[in-house]
């Protein structure tokens, strides 16, 4: 009888933490359409994606919230060990870190909303949409390598931040340029340069996921240079 309940109790421990994973893969998806849908709001000055976005956000805040509750309680009555404490903390930590993608890709879509009033005396330059691009790459990429413990992808994303800064300092430049050659672009350069910078955010996030998938997949802390 025993081994049949030790049998019975593993099986379960694995439906949750397959349950725990497709709660975060959902979260994940909704993480980049959010992005997706507010960089779309801004560039197209569509009112009503933006809106949508907005009101988006209570999807990842109730995910957050589950995944939460569900690791909490795999970490209290499983007391899991090694790589299996490892993926249940990750998600948690990689949960928190899609709640603030959410909350960036809400300040881009309110970003929109007040371009959108103010009318077109500036609009996003092609570095601003290349940064985008990177920023959604990276995001993808990061929660693929940690969803999949691939440590080398994992790396891969943490090189990508670079790329990402170098953009938005660019942005800066550029925007400053108008911004004293024209005082009418102020205010939508300074619009602009906010969506730069939850943009950066967004990057950031995703390395800090791409560093939890390196540690997932191989007991590394990467982060700040540790490895070192």
């Amino acid at each position: 009888m025993k081994p049949v309940e030790m049998t019975s109790g593993f099986r379960h421990f694995h439906e949750q933490l397959n349950e725990l994973q497709r709660k975060l893969l959902e979260m994940s998806g909704h993480a980049e359409h959010l992005v997706d849908q507010a960089i779309t709001s801004l560039v197209d000055k569509n009112r009503a994606l933006a809106e949508k976005v907005i009101a988006g956000d209570k999807v990842l805040n109730r995910l957050e919230i589950e995944i939460e509750q569900l690791a909490i309680s795999l970490l209290a009555l499983q007391q899991p060990m090694a790589r299996d404490l490892r993926s249940i903390v990750g998600t948690i930590k990689v949960s928190g870190d899609l709640e603030r993608v959410g909350d960036h890709a809400v300040n881009i879509a309110e970003s929109a909303l007040r371009l959108a009033d103010e009318g077109g005396a500036i609009t996003p330059g092609p570095e601003l949409e290349d940064m985008a691009r990177r920023a959604r790459v990276m995001l993808s990429d990061a929660l693929d390598a940690f969803i999949h413990s691939d440590g080398a992808k994992g790396r891969e994303v943490c090189k990508s931040d670079d790329a990402v800064d170098a953009l938005h300092n660019s942005v800066f430049r550029i925007l400053l340029t108008h911004m004293m050659e024209d005082a009418r672009t102020i205010t939508p350069s300074l619009e602009l340069l906010l969506v730069s910078r939850n943009l950066e955010r967004v990057a950031d996030l995703a390395t800090n996921i791409g560093e939890d998938a390196v540690y997932l997949a191989e007991g590394k802390q990467i982060k700040h240079h540790f490895e070192d």
